[in-house]
């Protein structure tokens, strides 16, 4: 049995069975509910490390007991979470939640550095910091010391924790330029299953055999793991999905560089959801971003060009590249006057900014798909010039286009893109937001030949689901995320069905899943259709080395089902 004062005595930090603050954890941005026992604050890294030794001394008496008794007592496990806004069922747990997000809060030393390239992209520093730190507060105190930022920020970037990001391996508008957050993690500590924090980052190939040599669980961990690699190297390297882009799966392929004689663990506990240990100190690398920008926005009549404009387009390096289709342009329009509050300033003349696009939609002319392609400088003149070229570019192809002269023209697309989902789900009644199918990744330019088979597929459903389709198009990543009446019993059928269908066509195409959004709770019970019955075993040794109890997390990565995300759906909109 789970005792309660027991553990208030075993750590430091607060421990709660509230009512309130059950429910709150029982929740992210999913659809699932999961009522955890308890939402455990650990004070320091001593309280974590005093966590995993309660839980794993309880599991063993408790099992004990049970068997002596014939009972079965439910395991204790330990579940991080930061700001809860992951969309799977990451940090949802029916046991112990970690809540990181009172007392890790520290940002540690921030610094310029001699400027380096990493990957295609210039490193000018690093900033320490704790995981329950918002990413809008380590935005505001690394932009203070030399105009730095981290890249990788995520849509929630208001809302989101750097923890959640580094487990979920974040990525969002700037990826396409900048890469995910698994670049920018240049070392880690974490708790283990030993009940210790360790330091992972970067080792060279002496320094992983000195790591092997010593009588202790970290250097178990990197035996194992080297020999799990170099045994299975060859099938690891064929299961990376070929999309830039990728949150499925431990990243195995990416731990083990021969060619630069690397070997970095961090690497593959990016993007893990907790399931190998709980973080505590993250050092991330930072990067000056161009501070002017101007747009160049194509309004493609039909799919067949999206694919030729999109690489071509590709070839005048935007920085961002973004995408959305005639649904968002429809629900944009439809909710206008709710759209513009968004923008807020003058709600005349924003009024008529949007003349064109209602326009466009009275003389039947909506595009089936909207690109905007972002450019970025150090001068808004140069930036200017970079838009104009790619844009002058596009005349042989007979796409209507622009170029945006002012940010708050820009502004517009981007309020387009990232708020008429929003509109239509605060709007639409009696339904609530499904994720599961909102994140997948395919090679930006079989586009045009799987967008025509991915609407094919949701036509199907098109008096159950209400949609829209945005996404990052340069790296071939779309989000859709359907309204639904989860109460409606076929509803669960439907998550099925359109999941298995769509996962299935994405694997023809050779892409991933899930880009960004990572597996949890949604998506686990399809990583064996995504890599095979072979790597799938790979993946359930991972989680042996890193956690032979189990007691991180369990459920995410590997060990999920259907019929356990089906009893968690929450059915009220």
């Amino acid at each position: 049995m789970f005792d309660v004062k027991k553990l208030e005595e075993t750590i430091e930090g607060k421990v709660s069975t509230w009512t309130t603050d059950l429910n709150t954890a029982s929740h992210d941005a999913s659809l699932f509910e999961v009522k955890p026992i308890a939402v455990v604050s650990p004070k320091n890294v001593k309280d974590v490390e005093k966590l995993v030794t309660y839980v794993t001394q309880e599991n063993l008496k408790n099992n004990q007991s049970g068997q002596t008794t014939n009972q079965k007592i439910p395991k204790l496990t330990l579940t991080g979470r930061s700001a809860g806004t992951d969309m799977s069922g990451g940090p949802l747990t029916e046991s112990i939640v970690v809540d990181f997000t009172k007392s890790f809060t520290k940002i540690g030393t921030i610094k310029e550095e001699v400027p380096r390239m990493l990957g295609g992209v210039e490193i000018t520093g690093s900033a320490v910091t704790e995981p329950g730190v918002y990413y809008r507060d380590f935005d505001k105190a690394t932009l203070a010391v030399g105009g730095q930022i981290m890249p990788s920020y995520p849509a929630s970037r208001e809302l989101c924790t750097v923890g959640g990001m580094t487990a979920n391996n974040s990525g969002g508008e700037k990826t396409l330029t900048y890469g995910k957050t698994e670049k920018y993690v240049r070392r880690l500590k974490m708790v283990c299953a030993d009940a210790k924090e360790h330091e992972f980052r970067s080792l060279n190939m002496h320094e992983l055999e000195q790591a092997k040599k010593f009588p202790s669980f970290e250097s178990e961990i990197y035996r194992k793991m080297h020999e799990l690699i170099e045994k299975n190297y060859d099938l690891i390297q064929r299961a990376k999905p070929i999309v830039s882009k990728n949150s499925s799966g431990y990243y195995l392929w990416n731990v083990w560089d021969k060619e630069k004689g690397i070997f970095d663990l961090t690497k593959m506990i990016v993007g893990s959801q907790g399931t190998l240990g709980l973080i505590t100190e993250i050092e991330f690398a930072l990067v000056k971003p161009k501070k002017y920008s101007h747009m160049v926005v194509v309004f493609l009549k039909n799919l067949d060009q999206l694919g030729p404009t999109a690489a071509h387009i590709l070839k005048y390096k935007p920085e961002s590249f973004e995408s959305y289709d005639d649904q968002t342009f429809k629900v944009a329009l439809k909710f206008l006057p709710a759209l513009i509050k968004r923008m807020k300033g003058n709600i005349i003349g924003l009024g008529f900014q949007f003349i064109p696009e209602m326009m466009a939609v009275l003389t039947g002319g909506v595009p089936k798909m909207v690109l905007m392609a972002e450019f970025t400088a150090d001068t808004d003149a140069e930036a200017l010039h970079m838009a104009m070229e790619a844009h002058d570019s596009l005349k042989d192809m007979h796409e209507k286009s622009l170029v945006t002269k002012t940010a708050r023209q820009s502004n517009k697309y981007w309020v387009i893109r990232r708020e008429s989902f929003n509109m239509l789900r605060q709007h639409v009644h009696g339904l609530r937001t499904a994720p599961f199918i909102d994140d997948f990744v395919v090679p930006p330019m079989t586009l045009p030949e799987f967008l025509p088979k991915l609407y094919t597929i949701l036509d199907q459903y098109k008096n159950d689901i209400t949609y829209t389709i945005a996404g990052h198009v340069g790296d071939g990543n779309f989000h859709i995320i359907p309204l639904m009446n989860l109460a409606d019993p076929k509803s669960q059928t439907i998550i099925e069905d359109l999941s298995v269908k769509v996962y299935t066509l994405v694997h023809e195409f050779h892409g991933s899943i899930t880009g960004e959004h990572n597996d949890g709770i949604i998506r686990t019970p399809f990583i064996k259709m995504q890599y095979g019955e072979d790597m799938y075993k790979l993946f359930e040794e991972v989680k042996k080395i890193w956690d032979p109890q189990g007691i991180f997390n369990p459920g995410k990565k590997v060990g999920g089902t259907l019929d356990y995300a089906f009893k968690h759906i929450v059915k009220s909109s």
